[in-house]
């Protein structure tokens, strides 16, 4: 089970990944000052969340499940998933 989890959980971050790069390719598609907003600050992602929902809702919804799908993996990988960090012991 802990391969699945981690499987999952790889595949978690990736969409979490994919989905960050689209939302900011959405923002740069918008306007130039919007893209850097974004790009640099953490309340602009979610001003711009706000304000432009219809063309940032889908990159948005993705990361969301991209975190679900992380979620998911932790909790089927469980904490025996834990010793395969080099230097932790549980």
């Amino acid at each position: 089970m802990i391969t699945l989890g981690t499987l999952i959980a790889i595949a978690g971050f990736a969409a979490i990944g994919i989905g960050g790069l689209w939302f900011l390719i959405t923002a740069f598609l918008e306007s130039i000052l919007w893209g850097l907003i974004c790009l640099f600050t953490g309340v602009g992602n979610l001003i711009f969340l706000i304000i432009h929902w219809r063309s940032a809702k889908r990159p948005f919804l993705l990361q969301l499940f991209g975190v679900a799908l992380v979620v998911i993996g932790g909790l089927i990988a469980g904490r025996q998933g834990l010793t395969f960090i080099p230097g932790f012991s549980p």
